[in-house]
């Protein structure tokens, strides 16, 4: 039984959540998100379900108690998940930052666009070409 393609956006503004939610669905209908509103979350999801296996993470740098940075470094320690791209996914427009999280271990880097077309084609492309 084949299981619908899944991404996890760790983004702690529920307003970004549902605007990525928006795009995903029709940058690829069938990808299905999964959220976690703090890396804390995200890391006991990733960690007690081993099942989970999600095809891209997406991060934000800009959380309160864990910012991005620091889970972007937590999940790249779990073996099971080095094959899946960690992407950031932040306001953050500074190029320290592109070149910070691209040496802890992200795999791509985008700004959160302005418009939800805009974010809708910066996804079309992430998911037609694998990273």
């Amino acid at each position: 039984m084949n299981q619908a393609p899944t991404l996890l956006l760790i983004d702690d503004d529920l307003d970004d959540q549902e605007i990525f939610e928006l795009a995903v669905r029709e940058a690829n209908s069938s990808m299905q998100c999964v959220y976690a509103s703090s890396g804390f979350e995200a890391l006991e999801l990733l960690e007690n379900d081993p099942s989970f296996l999600p095809e891209y993470i997406f991060i934000d740098l800009n959380m309160p108690r864990m910012d991005g940075r620091k889970c972007l470094v937590e999940i790249r320690k779990m073996p099971r998940l080095n094959n899946v791209p960690l992407i950031i996914y932040s306001t953050a427009e500074d190029e320290r930052s592109h070149m910070e999280t691209k040496e802890m271990g992200a795999s791509k880097y985008i700004v959160k666009p302005s418009s939800l077309s805009a974010l809708v084609d910066t996804l079309a492309e992430l998911f037609k070409v694998s990273i």
